[in-house]
């Protein structure tokens, strides 16, 4: 998982973040998961933003990958614990 945090935070290649990675980083990190059709939305009590991520094949949609790391930089959420 840190290594999936590293790549995120990093923002080398959000179009190679593999969906999966991110929606275990992302739930690792305190975050919620509720599914509504394709539509993976998360929160988290104390994070105002929601995320809403979708699948692109088995990756994450890279302008999500961005959303993603602005919420958890802005929340400082820079650790897995």
């Amino acid at each position: 998982m840190q290594n999936t945090l590293r790549r995120v935070l990093g923002g080398e290649s959000d179009s190679g973040i593999r969906f999966e990675d991110l929606c275990r980083l992302l739930e690792r990190l305190g975050f919620e998961k509720r599914v509504k059709g394709s539509h993976h939305v998360f929160r988290r009590t104390g994070v105002q933003q929601r995320i809403n991520l979708q699948r692109d094949g088995g990756y994450a949609k890279p302008y999500q990958v961005k959303q993603v790391r602005s919420v958890l930089l802005r929340n400082n959420l820079t650790e897995t614990g």
